[in-house]
This record gives structure tokens, sequence and C-alpha cells, in this order.
């Protein structure tokens, strides 16, 4: 079966390294999916779901933004904020989104840091929804 390399990066450390069959991400136009020999690409991704496609097995990373760039032997995600399905945790994730919903709604905050929140906030989003696919997959496995 034909894979490719994969890294997954934020600016404190390596989230995911290995051959992979196939990608789905969140790019700013829309979701992307990627396979081997995908044409060369250079785009902004938004806050999300990274769907992680190896041996049969599915590894999810939800991240805050970022970069991907698909070259012809590997595909690089350079993210704002990434974390793989068995880092979140539920209760953080919530208190983030509670946070980020609350920096939103105040009227005092600047346009930079409600951009800010609302990028939170769809990371937090993210998360949450990882954290709903892992239950499914315990109960249904």
């Amino acid at each position: 079966m034909f894979n490719f390399k994969h890294d997954v990066v934020t600016p404190e450390r390596v989230i995911y390294s290995d051959h992979v069959e196939a990608i789905n991400a969140p790019g700013i136009d829309g979701e992307l999916g990627i396979l081997p020999h995908h044409c060369p690409l250079i785009t902004l991704l938004q806050p999300g779901e990274i769907n992680v496609k190896k041996s049969g097995e599915e590894i999810l990373i939800a991240t805050a933004g970022g970069f991907l760039e698909v070259r012809p032997d590997r595909i690089i995600i350079l993210a704002d904020v990434a974390d793989r399905d068995e880092e979140v945790d539920s209760l953080k994730a919530e208190e983030a989104k509670r946070q980020a919903e609350k920096a939103i709604h105040d009227k005092q905050i600047s346009e930079i840091d409600k951009a800010q929140a609302e990028a939170a906030l769809r990371h937090a989003i993210a998360c949450l929804k990882i954290v709903e696919k892992r239950k499914k997959k315990k109960h249904s496995g």
C-alpha cells in the first residue's frame, strides 16, 4: 500500500510524525483529503480536526489553525496549537470553551483579543468533537 511521511509540528513540539495512508484536514476553503501522489500544495488551515489514517487506524488531532504543505514525499502541518486525541482533556476543553465565549462577549476587549478568543473557541470545539468521537469509538468497539 502506498503511504507518505506526515509531520504535525507546533512551535513547542512535534505532535505526530510517521508514515500514513491518508489525511483529512480543515483547509481554509474547506475539507482537504490528501492521498499519496497528491499535487504539491501550500494552504492555510482553519481550526478543526485533522484525521490521519494509518494501517486501518484513525488518529485524530485537534488544531487551532496553521499551514499545510504537500510535497512529493511528505505532508507537513505547521500548527499554531495542536492536540492528539489521547491528550485532549474534556474538562479543560470545556473550560477553554467557556473562557473563550466569555472573552468574545466582553465589549471591552480589542479586535485582536477577540480574534484570538474566536480561534481559541474553534480549537476548544474541535477538542470536544474529538472527545465525543473517542467516546463513541469506546462504546462501539
